[in-house]
C-alpha cells in the first residue's frame, strides 16, 4: 500500500495527535533561487534519475549563505565560533516574532525593538516582520531597497543578551551597510551603483555619510556570539505577535561559516506538551 504524506490533511492529523502546530518559517528553496548579488547561482544535477536508474539523486552547488539560511560568528569576526562550534541550544528555545513594519530603506531602531510586542526578553529568539519578505524574489525591490538594522539595533540585541536574531530581509544589516553600499568588496562605488546614486537624488546625502560602516550589525551580535538568520518568510504572518518555541538547526559543518536551515516555529495550545526526561 502507497502511503501519500503530502498535503495539508496529513500535516493538520499529526499536528492534533501530537497537540502541535508548527510553522515553516523558511522560503523554498531550489532552482531558480533568488541569490544576493555578487553569490553564483545555485546549480542543481541529477545524477541519476528514475526513468534512467530507479533512484534519484542530485547534486547541489550553492553557497550557504542562500534563501534562509544562519551566519555563524566566523562568517565576519576572525577567532570566533564556526557553524560546527556554536552549542546546540543556541538553536533551540523559547522567542518572539514582533511585527516591525518598514518601508524602503527604512532603519529599524533600539526604540522599535524595545516597543515590540510581544515584549523582548533576555535569552530570547527574536524574530523581526517588516513586511518585507512579501517582496522576496530575484528583485531589485528586495535585495537593494529593503529596511534593515545597522549599528544601533545590532548593539541593542547584543547589551539584551538574545539567543539569536533573524529578519524577513535580505541580510542582519541595512542593504547599504552592506557591500551593495561602498563597504568592503563594494567600496568605493557599491556593489550596485546606480542604487547608491538614487539614494543620493532621494535624500540629498551621500550613502557613506548615513551608512559610514560595514555590516555593523553583524559585528555587533557575532561577537556577542549571537547567532543571526536572513531571508524569513514562509508562514511568519501565521505567528506574528506571539510568543513561540523555536527550533533551526544547521549541519554540523566543520569550519562552516553558515548554513541553510528550516526555521521552524512551535506552538502548544494545549499547554500540555513537554520535553522527554530521558527515563
Amino acid at each position: 500500500m502507497t502511503i501519500n504524506v503530502r498535503g495539508t490533511d496529513y500535516e493538520e492529523n499529526l499536528n492534533n495527535k501530537m497537540g502541535l502546530q508548527f510553522y515553516d518559517l523558511s522560503h523554498p528553496w531550489g532552482l531558480g533561487q533568488p541569490c544576493w548579488p555578487y553569490f553564483e547561482d545555485v546549480k542543481i544535477e541529477r545524477l541519476h534519475s528514475m526513468a534512467k536508474s530507479g533512484v534519484l539523486t542530485q547534486r547541489i552547488t550553492t553557497v550557504m549563505h542562500s534563501g534562509t539560511h544562519i551566519d555563524a560568528p566566523a562568517h565576519v569576526v576572525e577567532g570566533t565560533a564556526f557553524m560546527d562550534e556554536v552549542p546546540l541550544p543556541h538553536f533551540f528555545g523559547t522567542g518572539v516574532v514582533v511585527s516591525i513594519p518598514k518601508g524602503k530603506w527604512e532603519v529599524i531602531t533600539a526604540e522599535d525593538l524595545e516597543k515590540a510586542s510581544p515584549q523582548i526578553r533576555e535569552g530570547d529568539i527574536v524574530i523581526v516582520n517588516t513586511g518585507w519578505h512579501k517582496t522576496y524574489g530575484d528583485n531589485r525591490q528586495y535585495y537593494a531597497y529593503s529596511p534593515g538594522f545597522y549599528k544601533e539595533a545590532g548593539e541593542w540585541f547584543a547589551k539584551k543578551k538574545v539567543k539569536m536574531i533573524g529578519t524577513d530581509t535580505q541580510a542582519l544589516d541595512h542593504p547599504l551597510g552592506t557591500a551593495i553600499g561602498p563597504h568592503g568588496p563594494g567600496w568605493p562605488n557599491g556593489l550596485l551603483p546606480d542604487v547608491n546614486r538614487e539614494y543620493e537624488r532621494e535624500t540629498g546625502r551621500k550613502v557613506i555619510e548615513d551608512f559610514p560602516e560595514w555590516e555593523p550589525c553583524h559585528q555587533a551580535i557575532l561577537k556577542a556570539g549571537i547567532c543571526g538568520i536572513e531571508n524569513i518568510g514562509g508562514e511568519i504572518d501565521k505567528v506574528t505577535g506571539m510568543r513561540v518555541t523555536f527550533a533551526a538547526f544547521p549541519w554540523r559543518w566543520t569550519k562552516g561559516d553558515g548554513c541553510i536551515v528550516r526555521l521552524v516555529a512551535i506552538v502548544d495550545p494545549s499547554g500540555q506538551y513537554r520535553i522527554e526526561t530521558g527515563q
